[in-house]
């Protein structure tokens, strides 16, 4: 029977030989402005973006976990070559939650643009390491496929991550590679911002790790 105490030096011996400069999360999506400032100050690309998203979002201008859901499946069924079950709304409750810098439960117009791109990056990787075209990425393709995105894994964190997120063949579908990708970002990023001295380590309490965590 595992303690509290085992289970915790289990996850720190995971971690502690990962150096702080090894990973390469994104930089965190620009913090929300007023939509006369933006649109004022928005390039072309920008405010082509703005026309779709609005398509997208609806009246609120926010995108929910259930409306995330359908964009992204309805996107998938235009692409035979991605293996996959489709996303399921827990998959984008959780993304969301990774992105939404402010907590409102959904996506402005910057957390949403920010997961696009990521998205249409990893998706180019998926499709770069799928060496056999069977629209999966298998298991000896995996540890490319991630160094690719900025995480390259040690032994033992790629082990969990693949019972976590992949078959039990060890192959990774797109919905579950998009989803491991996503929070596997935000969390290093939430990490980096913690980690003010840059050393390689933060400290929280209670409170600050469930928040973290829970809201993921």
């Amino acid at each position: 029977m595992f303690t509290a105490k085992q289970i915790i030096g289990g996850l720190i011996d995971v971690v502690s030989n990962l150096g702080p400069g090894m990973f390469v999360p994104s930089d965190p999506p620009p913090p929300r402005r007023p939509l006369a400032y933006a649109e004022a100050n928005e390039s072309d690309e920008e405010r082509q973006f703005r026309k779709v998203f609005q398509q997208l979002a609806g009246d609120d201008m926010e995108v929910s976990p259930g409306e995330l859901m359908n964009i992204l499946n309805k996107i998938i069924t235009k692409h035979g070559d991605l293996k996959t079950d489709g996303f399921t709304i827990e998959s984008c409750r959780s993304m969301v939650a990774v992105m939404d810098s402010d907590s409102t439960g959904k996506l402005g117009f910057h957390e949403f643009k920010h997961l696009w791109n990521n998205i249409k990056k990893y998706q180019a990787i998926y499709k770069q390491f799928d060496k056999d075209r069977s629209g999966m990425i298998g298991a000896d393709e995996l540890p490319g496929a991630f160094s690719a995105a900025g995480f390259p894994l040690n032994d033992q964190l790629y082990k969990l991550i693949i019972r976590r997120y992949s078959d039990e063949s060890g192959n990774m579908d797109f919905d579950n590679y998009i989803g491991c990708l996503v929070r596997l970002d935000a969390m290093c990023r939430a990490f980096k911002t913690l980690d003010k001295d840059n050393n390689g380590t933060i400290k929280v309490n209670i409170k600050e790790w469930l928040q973290l965590t829970m809201y993921s």
